[in-house]
């Protein structure tokens, strides 16, 4: 707990003072700090520094005795940090004499100590000022029973105040700790270290108590203040940290253990000193000198009043638990979630709520742990009012044809925009008629004059809901007739019903259909039924939404207050299932292009524009492949799938040339299985990098070697060697005779070799024959792979090579390759050879697959490039091809224990081959 510097010490004694001074003082001083201070450990060196200073005479002298107290306290506690430690000059000083008290005393004094007290609603107030040690317990053992313990078990919740409690035993620690425990499992309390007997006790609750034991159910408030000191902060800790007591008041004084006022010697001197520490087994630290803090802080003298309010507070607590959960059992929209939550409710530790507000943020995280759901939450005294859904039967009564009129006069905004561009606004959804005069009406006065338009555009900016009946209907004008659509589907938890809204078989006058464009604008006001429009409306592919992120107040939700609490729940009891069947939690729409929402209608002209020539460049990338494309079976499918694609909508939700690129990408990788495609946009034409080798220096070569091979000579004459680069065969051949001398040299002797290729990311394919032919003979030529090039459309055969500088590797020696997901490209090419060919064993991670060359292309004239695979790898065994999808390693590791694993394996057939010797 307290760390010293001794010379500090030393330093503080020796300040030059013209006075005479007794050196034997400062040493008997220094003894009864090592035999008696509690931290022994603070004091190594100290002697033998104060000696040393003695014997150089530098001797503190100082005449007054007082001052000299004052002057020793400084050093002292400045050298140790401890400010419990004090040497004062005491010539009148008599330690007290604590005598054995008769039992009327005993009790006399426990009653002037001890009060106890039952408030209203058996609220319990025990007020301790002394603590009870074991041996007063001991000898008033009935009595404490009668007139306490038994009387405080009676009560269903307990003040316990040690506000004042300024003295007492630390041997009745135990005995308060265990009347507020359960017995069946006995718990560590305290380790208390005693420094003049050099010995640790620990302190545990005990197995059984004189009377009834209050248990661990039953709420406890224990009050402190400033003046709670020693034994009481013990009580105060071991409670608070047990979790079996709330604190409540101000930070306690911060005692000790025990301390004692040792007299120097024979001299009239006299220092205090700490000479036993606690250590918590619970928290690892200590209550001493820095107190224990209140578990909520009010000024000592408020303290009853506020443990009043959080009995109440806590009292309640069960109830509102309860509550939720059958709340969340009769509304909740995700049955298959409630058991869940009700038994995380169940199981939640609400011990640290002190305040409603407390208790509706806990409640509130456990169950956003379960469910994810934000629709469900708990909150305290809302201040906002609950969001409340339109009433679906508002419109009910509009039967008659001209108040029908009138309502789509004034709800819906029709207007022929520039550019044959169609525009209609309306700011709430109408529940649809049973009658259908409403439809005839929207058919005559809306969608007859937007049939010819060129593109629609449906402003909802300021469209705050409506009845969700309507969204079928003005769906179904935005479809074909030709084939049935699902939309959405509806399941109401209180009515216990799923409602499936699909197109409407019969829909008065034109419809849209699905082929022109439609964009629908959205603002922050945007809310409630505009919101699932412009969700379908993507999850559909019918369109583009354009403008801003809505306002996220679709919650389908009702909110319940918990009766006697300002807290409330809101349950969502309507699920709003899409047509694929996923759950929408409302949260806001976010646009395909964000913009502001009074920019919406002008971006919709530059995205209309750019879908016009989308298909022409949807067709150009699928023939470029066709051209491109190394597998060409595939490259026929990257088209028609494309089209495909375009024709199902899914790339209304591209809006400019970079989210083309994207999606390009992926629906591009996810149709061929090929990651290495990669489309991007450019606004100007991309370098070809240049394929031309650079030959390095004499002096360059030896910096190349020792930046990128590593070599080692592993236990067992194994043989190590790692290269992070494929380089080119024209300047492996340069640099062969230093490569030869530096590297090969070394490891070519070796009984087994482990080539580690894990963080080779791959280069230049020229050298892998090369590479290769070092370990196999000179004859027969082994036939390594096949390259297939897409843009020549020839086959070539790779061959190992009849001669070769240096020695080879024999085949009778055994070769491990290590790789890793890093591994790429024409690394992959060696390692699949290597193994193909039974000549190496690989250990590690399955490679990623790569490709020994790609090109890149411009798609059609426009700012869009594809870097597309136009070589692609033969295997010589099988004939068929394998680069795509990577190398499988024989022995699968992580990466990182793949050299491990390697040296294993060599270990253990080195000593199979000794044993069949």
């Amino acid at each position: 707990m307290i760390q010293s510097a001794p010379p500090l010490l030393l330093l503080l004694l020796l300040c030059p003072v013209s006075s005479t001074f007794q050196p034997a003082l400062v040493l008997e001083l220094a003894k009864i700090l090592l035999d008696n201070y509690c931290f022994p450990e603070n004091l190594v060196g100290m002697h033998e520094a104060i000696q040393q200073a003695i014997n150089s005479g530098e001797i503190l002298r100082i005449s007054d005795r007082k001052t000299l107290a004052a002057v020793l306290t400084v050093g002292v506690q400045g050298a140790l940090n401890d400010q419990r430690l004090v040497v004062s000059y005491e010539p009148n000083f008599m330690p007290p004499m604590l005598p054995s008290l008769p039992k009327e005393q005993l009790s006399r004094l426990i009653r002037n100590s001890v009060k106890l007290d039952t408030l209203d609603n058996n609220v319990g107030y025990l007020r301790m000022d002394w603590i009870i040690g074991k041996e007063t317990t001991a000898k008033l053992g009935s009595r404490l029973r009668d007139n306490i313990w038994d009387r405080v078990a009676e009560t269903s919740s307990l003040i316990f105040d040690l506000r004042y409690c300024t003295a007492g035993e630390s041997s009745g620690v135990p005995i308060i700790i265990s009347f507020f425990s359960d017995p069946e499992i006995l718990i560590h309390i305290d380790t208390v270290y005693d420094r003049p007997s050099n010995t640790t006790r620990e302190l545990w609750t005990m197995p059984s108590v004189m009377g009834k034991r209050y248990g661990r159910k039953k709420d406890v408030i224990l009050l402190t203040s400033k003046r709670t000191i020693g034994a009481a902060e013990a009580v105060a800790y071991a409670l608070k940290n047990l979790k079996r007591a709330i604190v409540v008041g101000e930070r306690t004084a911060g005692g000790s253990v025990s301390v004692q006022k040792i007299r120097i010697a024979q001299t009239e001197f006299y220092i205090t000193v700490p000479v036993a520490r606690s250590i918590s087994p619970i928290t690892g630290q200590s209550w001493e000198v820095r107190g224990v803090s209140p578990t909520v802080k009010v000024n000592a003298k408020e303290a009853v009043v506020k443990a009043k309010s959080l009995l109440a507070i806590r009292k309640a607590i069960p109830k509102v638990v309860q509550n939720i959960s059958d709340v969340i059992g009769r509304f909740y929209a995700f049955t298959d979630r409630v058991p869940s939550l009700q038994q995380r409710l169940q199981l939640t530790d609400l011990f640290s709520v002190v305040s409603k507000e407390d208790l509706a943020a806990r409640l509130n995280e456990e169950l956003q742990m379960v469910c994810e759901d934000p629709r469900l939450n708990i909150k305290y005294n809302q201040d906002d009012a609950p969001i409340e859904e339109e009433d679906p039967e508002l419109y009910n009564g509009l039967s008659h044809v001209a108040l029908l009129t009138e309502l789509v006069d004034t709800t819906f905004k029709v207007e022929i925009l520039s550019h044959n561009t169609g525009y209609l606004c309306f700011d709430k959804f109408v529940k649809s008629s049973s009658s259908g005069e409403l439809e005839e009406l929207m058919a005559k006065k809306v969608w007859e004059p937007l049939k010819d338009t060129n593109n629609l555009i449906i402003d909802l900016r300021f469209n705050t809901g409506g009845s969700s009946t309507s969204l079928s209907l003005i769906l179904s004008y935005l479809q074909d007739r030709s084939k049935k659509h699902h939309f959405f589907t509806i399941y109401d938890r209180i009515q216990n019903i799923s409602t499936e809204y699909d197109s409407l078989p019969l829909i008065t006058g034109p419809t849209y259909g699905s082929t022109r464009g439609v964009y629908v604008l959205t603002s922050y006001h945007t809310a409630g039924v505009g919101e699932e429009f412009a969700y379908l409306i993507q999850s559909l592919h019918r369109g583009t939404v354009v403008g801003e992120i809505t306002s996220g107040n679709l919650m389908h939700s009702k909110t319940f207050p918990i009766d006697g609490t300002d807290i409330a729940i809101t349950i969502p009891f309507i699920n709003f299932l899409d047509n694929n069947g996923e759950c929408w939690l409302g949260g806001g729409v976010v646009p395909d292009a964000i913009v502001l929402a009074e920019e919406a209608v002008a971006n919709v002209y530059e995205i209309a524009d750019f879908h016009q020539g989308l298909r022409f460049l949807l067709e150009r990338t699928g023939e470029m492949f066709e051209k491109y494309y190394a597998i060409h079976e595939v490259a026929l499918t990257v088209g028609k799938e494309l089209l495909s694609k375009w024709d199902e909508g899914l790339y209304w939700s591209v809006v400019d040339f970079e989210s083309l690129a994207s999606q390009l990408s992926v629906d591009i990788q996810e149709t061929s299985g090929d990651h290495r495609i990669h489309v991007f946009h450019c606004n100007v034409e991309p370098e070809v990098p240049h394929n031309v080798p650079k030959i390095p220096t004499a002096e360059e070569v030896g910096y190349m070697i020792d930046a990128l091979l590593k070599l080692d000579l592993l236990p067992g004459n194994v043989g190590f060697l790692r290269f992070d680069m494929m380089a080119d065969v024209e300047v492996v051949k340069a640099i062969g005779p230093q490569l030869i001398k530096l590297v090969w040299s070394k490891i070519v002797n070796t009984d087994a070799l482990i080539i580690d290729m894990r963080y080779n990311t791959g280069g230049y394919s020229t050298a892998i024959p090369l590479l290769c032919t070092y370990f196999f003979d000179v004859e027969p030529l082994q036939h390594i792979y096949t390259v297939f090039d897409r843009t020549t459309n020839t086959m070539t055969e790779v061959m190992t090579l009849p001669q070769v500088m240096g020695q080879r590797y024999p085949p009778s020696k055994d070769v491990y390759i290590l790789t890793s997901h890093m591994t790429g490209s024409a690394a992959e090419v060696f390692m699949q050879a290597m193994k193909e060919l039974n000549r190496a064993t690989i250990i590690g991670e399955p490679t990623i697959g790569g490709s020994l060359s790609s090109g890149t292309y411009q798609i059609g004239d426009s700012v869009l490039y594809a870097s597309i695979p136009n070589q692609v790898v033969l295997s010589a065994i099988t004939g068929k091809m394998w680069s795509t999808s990577g190398v499988e390693p024989h022995v699968i590791v992580q990466a990182k224990d793949a050299l491990p694993a390697a040296q294993r394996m060599i270990a253990a057939r080195l000593q199979s081959r000794e044993q069949r010797k």
